[in-house]
């Protein structure tokens, strides 16, 4: 099933695209592919932004750019894959019995099926700038993020011990 399709589908049923996805086998290219592709996606959600903001300081956007191609492209993979080894290891305290692979899937899975929401939002942020439409949106992909993530790390084993 194409990826675009499995998002769509996790926003109705998260659980189940997420158990589809573990039920392909461990792979950590995938995991690593789907981590990149987020990241990737965030990465053009903040041009709008960075374009207002280059445009409203009188500075130049494609050092902005460059700062934030390598915030997301290079420096933030690592953070989530710290954030995916400490996770698990927080799940097998809790009495979890989720791999290591899953968990950190679960995290990457989220990651990206919330990212069409950062796009809306780095709209709003270009488009219309800080206030109550920004908040709202940055709110919504957050709530759609950890819903999706909760829902992923259920479905790879926590609380199952």
């Amino acid at each position: 099933m194409p990826v675009t399709t499995d998002i769509v589908a996790a926003y109705r049923g998260p659980r189940t695209v997420f158990r589809r996805l573990l039920a392909m086998g461990a792979n950590e290219g995938r995991a690593l592919a789907i981590l990149m592709a987020g990241c990737a996606i965030f990465f053009i959600s903040e041009w709008p932004r960075l374009a207002r903001e280059a445009h409203l300081t009188g500075q130049e956007l494609n050092p902005m750019l460059g700062g934030a191609l390598l915030g997301w492209i290079f420096i933030a993979p690592l953070i989530f894959y710290a954030i995916g080894t400490i996770t698990q290891l927080v799940l097998r305290l809790m009495g979890g019995r989720a791999t290591a692979y899953a968990t950190r899937l679960a995290l990457f899975w989220a990651w990206l099926v919330a990212s069409p929401i950062k796009l809306l939002h780095g709209l709003v942020a270009g488009f219309i700038g800080p206030g109550p439409g920004l908040t709202a949106v940055g709110a919504i992909w957050l709530l759609a993020f950890l819903w999706v993530w909760v829902s992923n790390l259920r479905e790879a084993g926590w609380g199952q011990g």
